[in-house]
């Protein structure tokens, strides 16, 4: 397991607490471990809950029938980079 950067905490926290996950702290989720399915074993009523919490956070849009987005959520890493990508910031 990688260690996550800065940002890649920071988005496991909104994962964190967007999602009421209680189980599980922030630093615990890996950036390479799979968000759906066996990984962190999310669902599509999820992606939409953690879609909303970017779009208010971070002000990005994320269409579900867009295959960048659908890749955005494969991983923690990969969802980091798709915000950092698409945010003014």
């Amino acid at each position: 397991m990688s260690a996550q950067t800065a940002a890649q905490l920071e988005m496991a926290e909104l994962l964190v607490e967007a999602l009421n996950l209680e189980d599980i702290a922030a630093s615990e989720i890996a950036p390479d471990e799979s968000l759906f399915g066996d990984g962190l074993g999310l669902d599509s009523i999820d992606a939409l809950e953690i879609a909303l919490a970017i779009s208010q956070k971070y002000g990005v849009q994320m269409q579900a029938d867009d295959e960048r987005t659908r890749k955005a959520f494969a991983t923690l890493a990969s969802l980091t980079e798709f915000v950092q990508n698409n945010s003014g910031n």
